[in-house]
């Protein structure tokens, strides 16, 4: 902690500010308090360097914000001021993100005037088995002008929980910050405890874990193709993709005993090993998932009445990529060459590497085709991990943590970047621990795709970027 400078705002406004320039991304702002006031941390992209930038500045009440300058950050200060009573002034609409402090859901919306102009509000309670959420339409008949998402709703306080760990709860926390990527969220975790006590983790367990992830991708990659399809009414697709994605999920269950991966990553490596029965029957099984999941893809490229609705609604375009730091699928369906195994390789990823997915419309359809593109390379990165098994221990005792140290951790996770930040006080202890989900970054990204969107194309839309409201309201 002590080698993080301390600079004046000025010169910290000015690194988040030149972000635009470089064509690097904001991927945390944050404040934990210290005993003057408050410290800011930024933590920055270096994309063309391989590496991570952070600096910190020290403030008291109030700062001028930084998203009229550099909008990357507009949903950061939002945080920051809901949760610490900091105001960025003039921020453009600075309001509660998850009512830490306030009643949830009461809050003010944008709204339009004028004769032609409705509005529809939906949920927070949705006409399905889904977590709750508020979307605000203001309208001109069928047309979309501003869509505004309000969360928060199932607000859980992981963050705070985790102070003063590492504890048994831990991991588990961990494992359910968002449940459909257990597997991620858990690797970052033991990423971070790994470097602060200097553990050295087998390659046979670096690529254990890297597998998992890759099935955990699969499964969901596959279960979106099947709601998009569902969402237009081609229940062929639909029907499959849905008993495909629980092959896939299988197939992790196989390994470690459950469907979402729990128990697989542990600090010091993983928690099951993998025989010589267990690596065959992977192979013939995801061979055969493979191979269905091609045909149904197959069938949904195909169907002219699928390409008609997918190819147009919900464009997100590269510069508004870049301009909100919006990750994962929908950062590489704009053309974006953005991927944390590449780009900040850890665990075998720095030694067998996947070609990132891109495509160029920005629209339902690239979010879509760059799922089943990545189908293709995760299985193909799968087969050969599997058949290259390091012979060794799978799991190496940690060590204490080392005191007073702050560790970042990246890791590609099926939605996008997941970005854990720890910070250890001077007993090796969890003093503050920091979450960034990929659906923070991206929820953003949904509002903007659906202005000039008919309405009756929001389902579809929501379903091609598929965000975490749990991932959210940490």
């Amino acid at each position: 902690m002590a080698d993080i400078p301390i600079v004046q705002f000025g010169d910290f406004a000015d690194d988040i500010i030149g972000i635009a320039r470089t064509g690097d991304r904001l991927i945390a702002l944050f404040a934990q308090p210290d005993h003057t006031g408050h410290r800011l941390f930024a933590i920055m992209s270096a994309h063309d360097e391989g590496a991570l930038r952070i600096c910190s500045t020290k403030v008291t009440g109030t700062y001028p914000a930084l998203t009229p300058h550099c909008p990357q950050a507009h949903w950061f200060e939002r945080e920051i001021a809901e949760l610490w009573h900091i105001t960025p002034e003039e921020h453009p609409w600075l309001k509660p993100i998850r009512f830490c402090s306030s009643p949830v859901g009461i809050t003010d919306f944008f709204s339009a005037s004028g004769t032609d102009i409705h509005e529809v509000a939906v949920g927070p309670v949705h006409a399905g088995v889904i977590e709750p959420g508020h979307f605000r339409f203001a309208c001109t008949g069928e047309n979309v002008l501003h869509l505004e998402i309000s969360l928060g709703y199932q607000h859980r306080g992981i963050e705070k929980a985790l102070i003063h760990g590492p504890n048994n709860r831990t991991i588990h926390y961990m494992e359910t910050l968002a449940g459909d990527t257990s597997v991620g969220h858990a690797t970052a975790y033991c990423q971070n405890l790994e470097t602060l006590s200097h553990c050295q983790v087998s390659l046979r367990a670096m690529t254990i874990r890297s597998i998992a992830l890759e099935l955990e991708r699969l499964a969901n990659h596959t279960g979106d193709l099947g709601a998009l399809a569902g969402d237009v009414g081609f229940l062929p697709v639909a029907a499959h993709c849905g008993r495909i994605r629980g092959d896939f999920l299988n197939l992790t269950a196989l390994i470690c005993g459950n469907r979402l991966g729990r128990g697989i990553a542990r600090p010091g490596g993983v928690g099951f090993d993998l025989d010589g029965h267990q690596v065959a029957t992977l192979v013939e099984k995801l061979d055969a998932a493979f191979a269905d999941v091609s045909t149904a893809a197959q069938l949904l490229w195909e169907t002219p009445s699928v390409i008609n609705r997918f190819e147009g609604p919900g464009i997100l375009t590269a510069s508004q990529c870049r301009e909100l730091g919006i990750v994962g699928p929908p950062a590489r369906a704009a053309g974006l060459e953005q991927d944390a195994r590449p780009d900040y390789p850890s665990d075998i990823y720095q030694f067998a590497q996947i070609p990132v997915s891109l495509w160029h419309t920005g629209d339902i359809f690239g979010r879509a085709y760059v799922r089943w593109m990545e189908i293709k390379r995760s299985v193909e990165f799968i087969r050969s991990q599997l058949a290259a098994l390091p012979v060794e221990s799978v799991c190496v005792p940690e060590g204490p943590l080392r005191p007073d140290s702050l560790s970042v951790s990246i890791v590609e996770g099926w939605r996008g970047e997941i970005c854990h930040i720890v910070c250890t006080d001077s007993e090796g202890r969890l003093s503050w621990y920091k979450v960034i989900d990929p659906s923070f970054h991206n929820w953003a990204g949904l509002a903007l795709a659906m202005r000039n969107q008919q309405i009756s194309d929001f389902p579809l839309c929501n379903k091609s970027f598929n965000l975490s409201y749990c991932g959210h309201d940490l």
